[in-house]
């Protein structure tokens, strides 16, 4: 028993297994937010995160 034959059957199930389609993915914003229980940090948190967002779409239409 040659050693790619030992290979086959697990290969073979690599190429079967399902893909998730895009509109199942997840962006990673999994976070629940309350504004009227926001304390400084974190409305400093969400401005840097809005501000690092913009850049990253400014960043992308420029390419």
């Amino acid at each position: 028993m040659g050693r790619a034959q030992g290979h086959k059957t697990r290969d073979r199930n690599k190429a079967s297994l399902p893909q998730v389609p895009k509109n199942m993915k997840s962006d990673g914003y999994d976070v629940e937010y309350s504004q009227e229980l926001a304390d400084q940090e974190d409305l400093e948190a969400l401005a840097r995160a809005n501000a690092a967002n913009q850049r990253v779409k400014n960043k992308t239409k420029r390419k």
